[in-house]
Formats: structure tokens, sequence, C-alpha cells
């Protein structure tokens, strides 16, 4: 693993545990004296926010982050580019990286964000990919800690699909001593090498958890499969018997946006062990604190 002073590419696992910690308590102190601290950080200048899919609290967050840190955000659509007209990912990298001074990218190629990574001049933080949503990771483990106390030590289930977000989550709490356990059916588990515990049993997973996290079924690409996924994963619902095989203590997660009913029960999303508000919001604070990292 390359050290990431010497590489533009952020993900995840990218960033050390010490590093992660030390990001995770700025993020902390931001959210505590928002909007004053940081809030010359990026005085003076821009940050490109690439969006090829639609969002909601990433694109939000970080306009809203970059803005309350004195810079410009600058949100740019996939379509609005000379990218989908044919011109390489290469060549954007190196022409925005004379415009400004960090590139946000959506995208649903992980290839191109490497691609992108490699070839700009400025730091490129990967706002989700099919592969990793490392932002999403980090806002978690602050939802987490803020909860908690701390990080290591605790147990986190992710059940369900063993998607972008449960890979992001198992690597990022590898770093922070947190274990995380992911319940998911055949053909929808993370890989084998994944630094989880992994099962088709969401309820070895829930057992002594202190958060049980769960996400859609059917992500933007997955509509021609999308009733077979939901067939497949009906028993991974998280629901008021499931939650009650966890600790007395657990909070249940989400990453949103959630389906009650499916993936979810609306009782539980919107009941008081329920954290995902607090997932949401800490989203906005915890990219500040990464865009301050690598840019202050």
């Amino acid at each position: 693993m390359s050290d990431p002073s010497t590489r533009n590419y952020i993900t995840g696992s990218e960033i050390a545990g010490g590093r992660l910690v030390n990001l995770l308590d700025r993020a902390e102190e931001m959210k505590q004296r928002r909007p004053a601290e940081g809030a010359s950080a990026l005085a003076g200048r821009s940050v490109a926010l690439i969006f090829e899919k639609p969002s909601t609290r990433t694109r939000i967050s970080f306009e809203v982050g970059v803005a309350e840190l004195g810079g410009t955000p600058l949100v740019l659509r996939g379509d609005e580019m000379q990218l989908s007209r044919g011109e390489s990912v290469g060549d954007t990298a190196r022409v925005l990286s004379r415009y400004v001074a960090a590139i946000v990218i959506r995208s649903g190629s992980h290839e191109n964000v490497v691609e992108l990574g490699e070839n700009a001049e400025v730091p490129v933080i990967n706002a989700l990919t099919p592969q990793f949503h490392p932002c999403q990771a980090i806002a978690d483990l602050l939802t987490l800690k803020q909860r908690f106390g701390g990080l290591g030590g605790l147990k986190v289930a992710y059940v369900g699909d063993g998607n972008n977000v449960a890979r992001s989550l198992a690597v990022a709490g590898s770093l922070v001593g947190a274990e995380v356990a992911v319940a998911a059916p055949d053909g929808y588990q993370l890989e084998p090498e994944a630094p989880a515990l992994l099962t088709d049993d969401p309820h070895e997973a829930v057992r002594h958890a202190d958060a049980i996290y769960g996400d859609v079924w059917a992500s933007m690409g997955d509509e021609a499969t999308a009733e077979q996924r939901r067939a497949d994963l009906g028993p991974y619902r998280i629901d008021s018997e499931l939650l009650a095989a966890a600790k007395p203590e657990a909070v249940v997660m989400h990453c949103l946006p959630a389906h009650p009913g499916e993936e979810i029960t609306a009782e539980v999303l919107y009941g008081d062990r329920s954290v995902v508000w607090d997932q949401a919001e800490n989203r906005l604070h915890a990219q500040k604190a990464l865009l301050e990292y690598l840019l202050a």
C-alpha cells in the first residue's frame, strides 16, 4: 500500500489508522464549532465536484462544506463536460488541475476515478464508485465515535447486499480497531479477502453487535434485476426482531436513501435507536475535515 502523501487518489484504505482517527477528531471539532471552525481553510480556492450520477447527500454536503471552508464549489455534471463527447479522463484531469485546488468525483466507473487521480496534479476524492464509498465510511465512523465515545472494540453488523458501502465500512473499521461483520446471501457477499467477518446468517452477524447497518437492495444500475434482488435479500431485512438480537444499546444505521418496508422497516428507521440522520449530517463534517486535511 502506497503512502497517501505520494498519491493524489484517496480511498478509505489509503488513510492510515492514526490519520483517520485524527481526521475524525477534527471532524468532531468542526461539528461542535460550526461554522466558524476552518472557515478560511479554502479561502480563494475552488473545488470541482463532478457528479456522473444523481446525488443528494454527497453533492449537498460537499457543496456546503467547500463553501463553509471559504472556497468556491463548482458542480459539474458528466453530460456538461467534454468527457461525454470523448475527451479522455487523463486530459480532463490535466486541465482541471490548472483551475481548481481539488477534484471530487462520483462516478459509475471506479477505473475512471483511478485514472483521474493518476493524471491529476491536485487531490482527487472518491465520492462514490461501484467499488468504494469512502466518504460515507468516514461519516459512519464519526457517528459511531460520537455515540459510543470511541471505536476500538466496537462491532458493526452490515446486513444485506455486500456492496461498495459494506466494503468501505469493512476497510475503515479495520483501520480503527472496529470489527465489521457482513451478512449476505451467496452472490451478494464481499470478496473473501475483505477485512470483515463474512456470513450468510444475519442473526449470527448481529450477535453482540453495537450497530446494525443496512442499505438499499437495488442501487442505481440494478433496475433490471431489482425484483430478483428483493427476493434474494428479503431475509436480510432490518426489523425489530433482528435489532433485538443485537446488544440492548445497539443503534441502527443506513446510508440513505432508504426504502421503508424493504431493507428496513419504518419502525426501526424512524425509531429512537436510529442514528441515520446523524450519519447524514456527519457527511458534511467528515468531508470538511478531509478537504482541510488535503488542502489547508
